[in-house]
């Protein structure tokens, strides 16, 4: 992670993937619901990254994802966070999941519609939170066969 915070262009990124590593850090115990997942190609190229924004006590998990421009609109986005959400999903504490979308990102929009996030009428920082509970997701066929 700190190479990739080195490597980063955007302020803005170095700045969350920094507040991941200080929560991986800070919380060894969860360190995976901090830390930056990578998606890739099965050949090894990096198509994004995922994370969850940490696990704090009596709220739910915060998914966020990007894909890099090349590689939009090409369904990795949708995978990424489906299986995202299954592994979330396997524990047993965690029966909801939120994310927020600037609100202008008709794309991320549609990736969390079609993972079953329905919006929660409310705006959080980067714009309109969404919402997917557990047992709406992990009943669909999509998640039982994997």
């Amino acid at each position: 992670m700190e190479r990739v915070i080195a490597e980063e262009k955007s302020e803005e990124l170095r700045k969350a993937y920094r507040e991941m590593l200080d929560g991986c850090l800070a919380h060894p115990d969860r360190w995976d619901w901090y830390a930056m997942w990578r998606i890739e190609a099965n050949d090894g190229t990096q198509l994004g990254d995922l994370c969850f924004k940490g696990l704090e006590p009596g709220k739910n998990p915060e998914i966020g994802y990007g894909i890099l421009e090349e590689h939009q609109g090409k369904g990795y986005a949708t995978e990424a966070v489906r299986l995202a959400l299954a592994w979330a999903f396997r524990h047993p504490n965690i029966h909801a999941v939120e994310a927020e979308t600037a609100p202008d990102n008709a794309a991320s929009r549609r990736v969390l519609m079609k993972c079953g996030f329905r919006p929660m009428g409310i705006t959080g920082e980067e714009g309109p939170r969404f919402i997917v509970y557990k047992e709406n997701v992990m009943e669909t066929n999509d998640f039982k066969s994997r």
